[in-house]
């Protein structure tokens, strides 16, 4: 498929894992204003929504396990439109709604989607651009999960004073739009991860099967007690799968989810302990004293007294993308987890209508956020090879949403009913959620200690790179454990493969720079530039080539992993040499380079600057219909960008003897 005219840019590809975010974990937080509105208009009772909500976070929670299937088997970048365009259907269909079950329908699509679209985007977002733009990536992630969180009460307080709720639907909807927009303009095929991998429908089974019983059982909380059949039946079945999904999976010989690198190393338990912890101490700290001011002031009132929690959740992901490339990251969210506990003392003081006290715990909560749950999941993929970051990214986000979206109707319930009034029950439900920022501070102390590991700067290049971990983490309690090895940090030395064929020596003027795909365009302008030129020319063959998204058709037919810099790295520098051998056997003296780059024309661009290549070659891709004119041309950005003179062999087309180098774009073939 054809390229998009902002593949590999990446305020673009980062304003579309933006947009495609926000939507749901927005409108999730903006809903229990609303509630009321919604049951109204659509006949449906308290159970009725909290229902729906239970199955909208039960689908985000699967969403995370059939990406990472889909992943390994289906092209990446096509799922991801894919996914965008099923968000936009769940959405319109939520705000369309004239009956529960269309609504219901909506919203378990928009969950779903939701976290397929974070899987299939958020780890090349990451690995998939150059060491510098991790600081934003990180500032970003952090913004799109726990930004939209902060910000939600706010506006679902607002739609809910003008006692409307479509309103907010709709822009919901065409925040998604927008999503799919970008992710069509950002397209650039990347092949599956591994086409040999196994279809583990256990796994999928298993997720599917025990979150679904599981929120559902949490969802009976409404109108049953804990010890109602109704409840009690799928909420422990379910987590009984859950905890069977993640024994099948540590045990399976080649898993979808890599549980076993996870839970029998140090840092990574660590980093996802901390991160179950928040996520279910800071239900504590919201939703539960939300419910208590609102017995006193109005929902515009309430959301307002939050909105000091969105201004955290900024400032530390702000911090955040500063110290990600610091030992300093590793502390980041024990000091979380001690502005939690504060921010939920804040509350537990303040109850029942501080505004004051309300103010601080929000903004103490935000601080916590930011500090907590994507620092630990950074911390926790940074200690495994950056292949694994897509499935370490669906582990966390799994066991996050079990934490913090069953944790909520449980602690609401046991507030509801513990004491006498709502007041008394709150705080005694605060008590437990500081507890577990406690607890979750004390977990990862504790890890650490036991197992020797250390706060490391991390090693990003040879990370990004695919080449080991960014630091080196123990196995884990190596400390208390008898007979394990002599612990070691993984590093490979690829071997060197032979790209060049270098002949004679290098004539007086630059040499041509043919930009070779692997296609048999690129190819063909090979043999079609060898009838215009001078023979015995020097000519330098590049592959441009990026993690996840590849850039290239590998000329050999082997498999490799696109998630791993190194595999994608050689699998180029296979082609480029093949493209040598073409230019070698059409009369050039020829040799080649594979140069890591995004979007393509840049790594063309450099690659003749830092070569001072006399000519460009390219063989374009034919673009037509509607979509062919939203998509760019590389040859056309080349042409712009460059002031070499650049030769474009149209497809299949034979240049005449008289043709020229035209350094214009408007010799550009589309």
């Amino acid at each position: 498929m054809r390229q998009g005219p902002l593949a590999g840019r990446y305020p673009a590809v980062a304003a579309m894992v933006t947009f495609a975010l926000i939507p749901y974990l927005a409108l999730s937080a903006a809903l229990d204003p609303l509630v009321p509105i919604i049951s109204e208009q659509l006949h449906m009772s308290n159970q009725t929504m909290s229902l729906s909500s239970g199955l909208g976070n039960a689908a985000y929670a699967v969403g995370t396990v059939l990406a990472v299937q889909f992943a390994q088997h289906l092209p990446q970048r096509r799922m991801l439109v894919v996914y965008a365009v099923l968000l936009v259907v769940g959405s319109v269909l939520a705000a369309a709604a004239h009956n529960a079950p269309m609504y219901i329908c909506g919203h378990v699509l928009q969950g779903l989607t939701t976290s397929m679209l974070l899987i299939a985007a958020a780890p090349p977002l990451t690995i998939g651009y150059p060491r510098d733009r991790l600081r934003q990536t990180a500032v970003i992630m952090n913004m799109c999960v726990f930004g939209a969180v902060a910000l939600g009460p706010f506006i679902g307080g607002v739609q809910a004073a003008a006692h409307e709720w479509r309103p907010l639907f709709w822009i919901v909807a065409a925040i998604a739009l927008m999503a799919l927009v970008l992710a069509a303009l950002t397209f650039d095929d990347a092949p599956p991860a591994d086409r040999d991998a196994p279809r583990d429908l256990w796994a999928i089974g298993l997720a599917l099967v025990g979150c679904s019983a599981a929120f559902i059982g949490a969802s009976q909380l409404t109108s049953h007690g804990f010890g109602d059949i109704a409840v009690s039946a799928p909420m422990l079945s379910g987590l009984a799968l859950i905890v069977v999904l993640i024994v099948y999976q540590f045990r399976a010989r080649r898993p979808l989810l890599t549980i076993r690198s996870v839970l029998t190393s140090s840092i990574p338990v660590a980093g996802v302990g901390v991160a179950l912890f928040a996520a279910a101490a800071s239900v504590a700290a919201t939703a539960l004293t939300a419910n208590v001011l609102m017995q006193t002031y109005s929902p515009v009132r309430v959301g307002a007294l939050y909105l000091p929690e969105l201004g955290g959740a900024v400032v530390m992901a702000i911090v955040f993308g500063r110290v990600i490339t610091r030992q300093a990251m590793h502390y980041l969210p024990l000091v979380g987890m001690a502005l939690l506990a504060a921010g939920i003392v804040a509350f537990r003081i303040g109850l029942p209508s501080s505004q004051p006290l309300a103010l601080l715990g929000s903004a103490l909560t935000g601080l916590a956020l930011g500090a907590t749950v994507a620092p630990a999941l950074f911390v926790a993929g940074f200690s495994l090879q950056s292949n694994s970051l897509q499935r370490v990214f669906a582990i966390v986000e799994l066991l996050r949403a079990v934490a913090a979206f069953m944790v909520a109707p449980v602690l609401a319930h046991f507030a509801a009913t513990a004491s006498t009034d709502l007041t008394s029950g709150t705080g005694d439900a605060l008590w437990i959620g500081f507890g577990l920022a406690i607890g979750g501070a004390a977990f990862g102390v504790t890890i650490y200690a036991l197992s020797g590991a250390r706060p490391q700067r991390p090693d990003l290049d040879r990370f990004l790179g695919g080449e080991s971990p960014a630091w080196y983490s123990p196995p884990l309690l190596a400390r208390i454990r008898s007979g394990l090895p002599s612990p070691a940090a993984v590093a490979e030395n690829a071997p060197s493969y032979p790209t060049s064929n270098h002949r004679d020596a290098p004539a007086p003027v630059g040499p041509v720079l043919f930009a070779y795909d692997g296609s048999e365009l690129a190819a063909h302008a090979i043999a079609q530039a060898a009838t215009q030129l001078g023979p015995r020319r020097d000519a330098l063959v590049v592959c441009v080539w990026q993690p996840v998204d590849v850039g290239f058709t590998p000329t050999d037919g082997k498999q490799f992993d696109a998630d791993q810099a190194t595999e994608v790295r050689r699998a180029a520098e296979r082609t480029a040499a093949h493209g040598a051998t073409l230019a070698y056997d059409a009369g050039f003296r020829a040799r080649s380079i594979a140069v890591e780059a995004a979007p393509t024309w840049q790594g063309i661009v450099q690659t003749a600057v830092t070569h001072d290549a006399s000519l460009i070659v390219l063989g374009p891709h034919r673009r037509s219909g509607l979509l062919g004119h939203l998509q760019g041309s590389v040859a056309a950005a080349v042409v712009a960008h460059c002031s070499a003179p650049v030769l474009i062999v149209p497809q299949q087309a034979e240049i005449p003897r008289a043709a020229q180098a035209f350094p214009t774009t408007e010799a550009a073939a589309r």
